[in-house]
């Protein structure tokens, strides 16, 4: 069994070698940030061969501006930002993204907690279900981390559409828990 190591204490290092196209330094850096990349493609790509291709050419593209990291903050951060650009990208270009704005003024702020023994298989099953504007804008927010505005500027829409998207996608999860807790656990 071949150990990954997850964190890599001369990042630092190994970084200065890849800029200077030292293999090595690259497949060192690829087999430690691989794993969380390809998550990070999966959520926004159903099909796991198309989220290795995208993982596989975020890494590509990577290397090649490696040079413009200019180690202010994570490198996982930066490297998680080009697969999120990426994944955008081929759903762009696949034609698989929509947004609803029928009525924007939907959003409300409010979040619901849902007591569930859901698995995590389910959960992503749950996601993958969600029409693809919904999906990417709740991905970016729930588990990116990005605010409405970056997503905005990120998915050229407007900043509205963004909460009206977020808002649509945790409501129809939220429908999709209660049936599944109702249906398995007897519980309303």
């Amino acid at each position: 069994m071949k150990v990954i190591q997850l964190h890599h204490k001369n990042n630092t290092t190994l970084i200065k070698r890849a800029v200077k196209g030292k293999r090595d330094a690259q497949h060192t850096l690829f087999e430690i940030h691989a794993p969380k990349m390809l998550s990070v493609c999966r959520y926004y790509i159903k099909d796991i061969q198309n989220a290795e291709s995208v993982m596989l050419k975020g890494f590509l593209k990577a290397f090649i501006n490696l040079k413009n990291f200019k180690n202010e903050g994570s490198f996982e951060g930066w490297l998680r930002r080009i697969m999120v650009r990426e994944s955008i990208s081929f759903l762009r270009q696949e034609k698989q993204v929509e947004f609803s704005v029928e009525d924007e003024t939907i959003y409300k702020e409010h979040y619901n907690n849902i007591d569930s023994q859901i698995e995590v298989a389910q959960i992503q099953q749950l996601i993958d279900e969600l029409p693809e504007g919904y999906k990417m804008v709740f991905i970016m927010h729930a588990i990116e981390g990005y605010i409405h505005q970056e997503i905005a500027d990120i998915l050229s829409i407007s900043q509205g559409t963004s909460k009206s998207q977020l808002f649509k996608a945790r409501q129809m999860l939220q429908k999709k828990i209660k049936d599944i807790n109702t249906t398995s656990y007897g519980t309303s």
